[in-house]
């Protein structure tokens, strides 16, 4: 009788390290978040202080992407060479160090080194959190793994506007990256108590003899890893479209107040947040991720669709847009277990590394597109912009090998 015992001892085990390593990689992915848009509702108060007009501190929010996206691509090496463990503590301490440069800044060019800084530390974790998701869950729980890591980065952006603001109003905007520092900090006391669990043996040791950089090189510009690079600079069009632009352009389209608008952008990333859980479970019991996340954008690019060319009455508007936000949210677990099909082994920090900077080169370079549009008096186009995304990002998936993965046993 003892076996039957142990056996479900061993289980009881598995589930709670497989929850720990998804709760605290999935915490450090929030933070990591929060910290991308802790300054932002701050810009008020930093240009009338520092004396700095709003395009000087959107220039910070560019450096901070730009650097992050060029050295994504290189932390994936570094996942790949060195551990993924080591490789986000490093990066979470330079988050921590980029949020105290901010709040300790006296002038307008320390902020652009703080942004640096940051954005450096912030390069780090999709190559990280994807690697030790990988390797240290049981395969069975992937697709719930994907799904809190998403989730997660959502938290982060829903808190760091109402904590920026509330602190901001008691104790000065300066106040606001320093005591956010303390989140950060928390996080590397975690990982150094529960490091043993998020231990990844170096991918690079499990390259074949011989393999050169010539060899890295030919992976990334392999056709599956190029599909899913395009994939998430397509998806991060959209995403900036609607995130970025969505209130503007629904003021000037329907007409509709701010608050009506800015609650339509709300419902669309908690709907989003939704569909990311729900797509977690769609995650563990399909085999064809490609067919979801192509299904996922599909739909999404039908509502969003309508919004753009269907008069539709201005309290529905926020209800379609929460519908596009739950179809694209179900595809981002799916979309996670395709690039890790494409992973040789021995170069998953760097596929990772390579594929998500799409999303910063997608950031980097829309957004004056967007702004032109609106300029011109065109908000109807920002909408149609990101249905031609989500259209394209379709033929990414669909393009790719159909191998079949089955998230079932144990790793």
């Amino acid at each position: 009788m003892s076996a039957p015992v142990d056996g479900m001892s061993a289980v009881v085990g598995d589930f709670r390290r497989d929850a720990r390593i998804i709760g605290l990689v999935g915490v450090g992915h929030g933070v990591s978040h929060f910290y991308q848009l802790i300054l932002a509702p701050l810009f008020p108060l930093m240009k009338d202080d520092l004396g700095v007009s709003y395009a000087a501190l959107g220039l910070i929010v560019a450096v901070y992407y730009t650097t992050s996206g060029v050295f994504q691509f290189m932390a994936g090496f570094a996942v790949d060479r060195f551990g993924a463990r080591r490789v986000l503590a490093i990066g979470m301490a330079l988050c921590v160090a980029g949020v105290l440069l901010a709040g300790l800044s006296s002038s307008y060019e320390m902020l652009l080194v703080a942004a640096v800084v940051g954005g450096l530390g912030n390069s780090v974790f999709h190559p990280s959190d994807l690697a030790i998701l990988n390797a240290r869950v049981s395969t069975a729980r992937l697709g719930y793994a994907f799904s809190w890591h998403g989730i997660a980065g959502f938290f982060g952006y829903a808190a760091a506007p109402g904590f920026a603001v509330a602190v901001a109003s008691a104790a000065g905007w300066r106040s606001v990256p320093l005591i956010a520092a303390v989140l950060g900090i928390g996080f590397l006391l975690a990982m150094a108590y529960w490091r043993e669990d998020l231990y990844v043996r170096p991918s690079s040791h499990d390259r074949p003899e011989g393999h050169a950089l010539a060899d890295d090189v030919r992976i990334l510009l392999s056709r599956p890893v190029l599909m899913c690079f395009f994939y998430f600079v397509l998806i991060s069009v959209a995403f900036i479209a609607v995130q970025g632009f969505g209130v503007s352009s629904l003021v000037s389209l329907y007409g509709m107040p701010v608050t009506v608008a800015s609650a339509a952008l709300s419902m669309y990333l908690f709907a989003s947040a939704a569909g990311v859980f729900v797509g977690g479970i769609v995650a563990t019991k399909t085999e064809r991720h490609n067919t979801v996340a192509a299904g996922g954008v599909a739909i999404a690019a039908v509502f969003v669709t309508l919004v753009a060319l269907a008069p539709l009455p201005v309290a529905v508007v926020p209800f379609v847009l929460a519908l596009a936000g739950f179809s694209t949210g179900i595809t981002n677990p799916s979309r996670d277990l395709i690039v890790r099909m494409t992973a040789p082994a021995g170069s998953t920090g760097k596929v990772y590394g390579f594929v998500y900077s799409g999303i910063d080169v997608g950031s980097m370079v829309m957004p004056v597109v967007f702004g032109w549009m609106l300029d011109q008096a065109m908000p109807r186009g920002v909408f149609l912009v990101m249905v031609l995304a989500l259209a394209m990002t379709m033929g990414t998936v669909l393009t790719l090998p159909t191998r079949k993965v089955k998230l079932s046993g144990a790793k």
